[in-house]
């Protein structure tokens, strides 16, 4: 199914092709204090429609994932793998997604 999503600002936006089946609530230090819902998908399933150039990007722990923001208003709506082929989406900034439907798989994040 596909799926719009980005930022709250609007200025990222992008579409991304996903069953959500799988969405995982990670413990580490960094989705849990944004209260994530991640869902991984390989790159050829995710487009930028916009915004590339108000993206500005966080590294911590081991670098295996480059955390996109928004420069304007912050919002982390999609990451991308550094150290495996897959776009990370932020599922609370899906349009038209009911969070409260989706099954939910912890994932201890704290402890890798």
């Amino acid at each position: 199914m596909k799926y719009t999503g980005g930022c709250h600002c609007g200025a990222v936006k992008y579409e991304v092709e996903t069953e959500l089946e799988k969405v995982l609530q990670c413990n580490c230090s960094h989705c849990h204090k944004k209260g994530m819902l991640l869902d991984f998908v390989d790159n050829d399933k995710f487009t930028l429609l916009s915004g590339r150039e108000e993206l500005t990007e966080y590294y911590f722990n081991k670098k295996a994932i480059r955390h996109l923001f928004c420069r304007t208003c912050g919002t982390q709506s999609f990451a991308e793998g550094v150290s495996f082929p897959k776009t990370c989406i932020n599922v609370n900034c899906l349009d038209n997604v009911d969070t409260a439907t989706l099954t939910i798989e912890p994932f201890n994040g704290k402890d890798m």
